[in-house]
């Protein structure tokens, strides 16, 4: 990857704008990226104002930028599936819907919203509109669209009277409360919140995806690796005009560093849990850290077979004849020991990950879909295998140079800290990557 450009903004005498924490972006399907900081008042030393600003990437000069109103920090930005909504969660519990005023890049008005009082958000999804299409890689020359792409059958979380999708967001707070907002045509929201689980716990790090059958999963974890990380089934419906949800606890994982003795104390935190994809809920990315450096681990959930005792399979002929099965998770890979990760971006190609597929992209290097990209502290980017998480490329961003031996490392390291990425985000045809660094620069 070659670095296009730089958006650097411009100061102001009376006010400057920085970098809020944590900092977050969203890039959508009309390329338009959303992205946070805070602006600092010279005058009134303690106010801070939120903003959210939208940049156009084919025109990135012109950055509109909007006063979120939110009182806290923005926790989480997400667009929807057409791109001219976008929702924006802060650490205070409040949720608001902006939408374009006619069809505008440059004007946007807050229509909805929702409110978990005093609950800071860490995940935050609109509702699956049931449209799931899969890249064929072997078909990717081919000149007519359609036979690139197929449709995959894929139920919506939610339908309306005659099978239409119906609108919506899901959120996580801190507390291991799950809210759901439904959009009714009428323009009404209606809100529900529910526990994930009876016994509540702090949630550190949240993650949403959804099934082909039309339920949600939520992925949690309390921050610590020596915690599990916990799965919920979330099923949502509308009983009596009121919104209902339903949880069930689905099987958890430990990370492998902290089983194996000689790492059992070398990462204490986890400090990313991502879904490989919004719509594949049988994969995700664990990322565990200390002060220097992380190690990314990726899991998969597969049907195993339960082995049962010989006794029982004499008492029940039905036991014997066909295996009981369990859902279990298994690490698909690790990677060894990385410098501390800052930030991690997850392709959004719809890409078909048969094993024909994969061999495929394999020998004709075709990768857009196939490379996560994990931003380090050090000011490197590395694109890795989404699976088996080998490094495809390396490269540094504009404010950090590429290291010429280890002594120039380890001097910069004292010298102070380094430029690094805080957020990035790949584009839907996961050939550009856009991040914010630590300085507030696109």
């Amino acid at each position: 990857m070659d670095l296009a450009y730089v958006c650097e903004w411009e100061k102001k005498p009376k006010s400057n704008h920085c970098p809020s924490i944590p900092l977050v972006c969203a890039w959508s399907c009309r390329n338009l990226i959303a992205f946070t900081t805070d602006l600092k008042n010279e005058e009134e030393k303690a106010d801070l104002t939120h903003m959210v600003h939208i940049i156009d990437t084919e025109h990135p000069w012109d950055v509109y930028s909007v006063n979120s109103g939110h009182t806290e920090v923005i926790t989480c930005l997400e667009w929807d599936q057409s791109g001219s909504r976008l929702l924006s969660a802060d650490a205070d519990g409040h949720i608001k819907c902006w939408t374009m005023t006619d069809h505008l890049a440059n004007s946007w008005e807050n229509t909805v919203g929702s409110l978990v009082e005093g609950d800071p958000v860490v995940a935050l999804s609109w509702l699956h509109n049931g449209v799931k299409l899969a890249l064929h890689v072997e078909k990717s020359g081919a000149s007519n669209f359609g036979e690139k792409f197929s449709r995959v059958k894929f139920s919506p979380s939610l339908t309306l009277f005659g099978g239409k999708p119906m609108e919506g967001w899901i959120a996580v707070t801190i507390s291991g409360l799950v809210t759901v907002s439904l959009l009714k045509p009428n323009g009404q929201v209606l809100t529900s919140t529910e526990s994930l689980c009876r016994l509540r716990c702090r949630v550190a790090l949240a993650d949403v995806a959804f099934t082909g059958g039309g339920n949600i999963v939520v992925a949690t974890s309390d921050g610590s690796s020596t915690s599990p990380v916990q799965f919920y089934k979330v099923c949502v419906s509308v009983v009596n005009e009121k919104c209902k949800i339903d949880t069930e606890i689905l099987p958890s994982l430990f990370m492998r560093c902290t089983t194996d003795p000689a790492r059992k104390d070398k990462y204490p935190a986890i400090t990313h849990l991502k879904f490989l994809a919004r719509d594949m809920s049988e994969q995700v990315l664990l990322c565990a850290s200390n002060q220097n450096s992380s190690i990314v681990e990726c899991w998969s959930l597969r049907k195993e077979g339960l082995p049962v005792n010989n006794i029982f399979q004499q008492i029940s002929p039905v036991v014997g004849d066909k295996q009981p099965m369990i859902l279990k998770w298994r690490i698909l890979s690790a990677t060894n020991d990385l410098d501390r990760v800052s930030a991690v971006a997850l392709p959004k190609l719809p890409i078909s990950l048969t094993n024909t597929d994969l061999k495929v992209a394999n020998d004709t290097k075709f990768f857009p879909g196939l490379g996560l990209a994990l931003a380090f502290h050090d000011g490197s980017v590395h694109v890795v295998h989404r699976l088996s998480l080998q490094t495809m490329a390396v490269f540094y961003g504009s404010s950090s140079q590429r290291p010429v031996d280890e002594q120039t490392i380890k001097r910069q390291r004292t010298a102070g800290p380094l430029v690094h990425f805080k957020a990035m985000q790949l584009s839907w045809t996961s050939l550009a990557l856009a991040g914010i660094d630590s300085h507030g620069k696109v």
